[in-house]
């Protein structure tokens, strides 16, 4: 369907995926690939508007069935105005989040039922997925003191989250590493950032490699 290739960056909050994901862009850029980063949910207008929605600290009261099909609609316009014209041009594709984030979050955390979760999503993205998810893994009480150290960075309505669901959601991500072992690679975020991104770029490259 497209000459491109479509690579997901996945991991609990403070896992430190945008920093990897600049570096990766910068490196397969060098290297003459067409690149184009992209995050979800946002990436385009819609989607942006609809992030605002989901992410506004003020909406406590957001159902989790809501929240879920707020992702997927955001996910859906995405794919759509962004995602599917770029890999059609060839582009390398670097998207922070995609489905795997819902199931985790939603299906998992949440108790929403990752099956659930996935047939909401089935319906918006059409069978498209990515061919390499990279999973950043860190515990989230180290996760969530990266967050606040970092004072530039957005603190959204997940963020405040009570440390308990930040666990469930890690349990999710490892849950989704048993059941897609082929598309998942975990990589430890823990770690300094040089050898995140050397794990990120040898796991990267051997994908990309096998493609040509």
């Amino acid at each position: 369907m497209n000459n491109g290739m479509f690579i997901t960056v996945e991991g609990p909050e403070g896992a430190g995926k945008t920093t990897i994901i600049n570096m990766l862009a910068n490196r397969l850029e060098a290297e003459g690939f067409q690149v184009l980063q992209t995050r979800e949910p946002g990436g385009i207008e819609i989607a942006e508007q609809i992030r605002g929605v989901i992410l506004d600290k003020n909406n406590t009261k957001m159902d989790p069935r809501t929240e879920a099909l707020l992702y997927a609609a955001a996910r859906r316009q995405h794919l759509v105005e962004k995602v599917k014209p770029a890999l059609e041009k060839g582009y390398v594709l670097l998207c922070d989040r995609f489905i795997d984030s819902s199931l985790a979050y939603q299906g998992y955390a949440r108790g929403l039922g990752i099956e659930e979760v996935f047939s909401i999503n089935s319906f918006a993205i059409e069978g498209m997925m990515p061919k390499l998810t990279l999973y950043f893994d860190i515990e989230p009480e180290a996760g969530l003191e990266r967050i606040n150290q970092h004072k530039g960075r957005e603190v959204n309505r997940l963020d405040l989250e009570k440390l308990d669901f930040h666990h469930k959601v890690r349990e999710g991500y490892l849950k989704l590493m048993e059941l897609y072992p082929d598309r998942i690679y975990k990589i430890d975020a823990s770690r300094p950032v040089e050898d995140v991104y050397k794990q990120a770029e040898a796991k990267l490259k051997e994908v990309l490699e096998g493609k040509i």
